[in-house]
């Protein structure tokens, strides 16, 4: 029976992260001597796409009443069309939400924040983030199906690309317990969840109007953007950048810190990084235990400093 993939898209765009799913389900379904389906819901984009990492089957949800976001709208349409025993979701917010309620749906087992491909399929045992990412565990699924959430950056996304076929599948799903009152999005901006490299700042700054050097930095980088809870809090700059355990939690390839001191909530949601560099002026913050590279100095010579290096090497 064939991987089943969940490939989430925004305003019909799939995003990196169902890439990266796709690319973890072909991993499996190689394991396993069998082919990856792919499912979405209400996709725009082109299904060549999944093709390009391993999808050899695409369904296509259409369903008007999916338009608006509901997890357990999602988890009843997805169960209808996925009958596979390894279903693969991104481990992101709305994928996080659908996957436990499928588990219950069809008496699957879950592991969330998976790092790598499965150690063994039967028993189906993986390595996993856990204790908000502070340690690793291997966890092992008992039951007949297993469901898998795959933390963004981990296993990366990866090219393999096979011939595919595309299905339609035109459901209507009752989705009564989701009323949307108003949709704000961004524009212009990098996902914080998706950005393979993130500049953050916090109290350090000493105040929002010093933010420019710090855009500057990312700009100069291709980075997202991000700040510390204090610094969301009294209105420095908006809650959608606020990482940490209270944030969002993200795992880019390279996280630079700046005048963050480090506490452990902060650390909670950036420290499955797979590359920390913390800049302080102060040498005892907690920061530069956890950090892989420290800079012990002030941020407004240093920042300036190296945004025109990295200019000048560009070029």
């Amino acid at each position: 029976m064939a991987v089943f993939v969940y490939a989430e898209n925004i305003n019909g765009v799939y995003k990196k992260a169902a890439f990266e799913a796709v690319s973890y389900a072909k991993a499996v379904a190689d394991q396993a001597g069998d082919t990856v389906t792919a499912i979405s819901v209400n996709p725009t984009d082109s299904s060549d796409l999944l093709y390009k990492y391993g999808a050899s089957n695409v369904i296509n949800i259409k369903d008007e009443g999916l338009k608006s976001f509901s997890a357990k709208a999602y988890a009843q349409a997805v169960s209808e069309v996925a009958n596979g025993n390894i279903i693969v979701f991104p481990h992101t917010t709305d994928a996080s939400s659908i996957a436990p309620m499928l588990a219950v749906m069809n008496g699957h087992s879950l592991i969330t924040n998976v790092l790598e491909a499965p150690e063994s399929l039967s028993p189906f045992q993986v390595k996993r983030r856990a204790f908000s990412g502070k340690g690793f565990m291997h966890a092992k699924a008992e039951g007949n199906g297993v469901i898998v959430t795959v933390s963004q950056n981990a296993f990366g996304v990866k090219e393999n690309a096979v011939s595919g076929s595309e299905e339609v599948k035109n459901l209507s799903v009752a989705n009564e317990d989701t009323k949307v009152i108003s949709h704000e999005q961004s524009s212009g901006k990098l996902d914080l969840k998706e950005a393979e490299i993130v500049v953050s700042a916090g109290r350090g700054l000493k105040g929002p109007e010093n933010w420019g050097m710090v855009e500057d930095l990312a700009n100069v980088l291709g980075a997202a953007t991000a700040c510390s809870k204090p610094v969301s809090d009294i209105g420095w700059r908006p809650h959608t950048e606020h990482v940490g355990q209270t944030g969002k939690a993200i795992s880019p390839n390279l996280y630079i810190a700046i005048g963050i001191s480090g506490a452990i909530q902060h650390l909670a949601g950036v420290n499955s990084s797979k590359t920390i560099v913390a800049i302080n002026s102060d040498p005892e913050a907690p920061f530069f235990k956890s950090a892989d590279y420290g800079v012990v100095g002030d941020a407004f010579q240093i920042i300036p400093a190296l945004t025109e290096k990295i200019k000048a090497i560009k070029g």
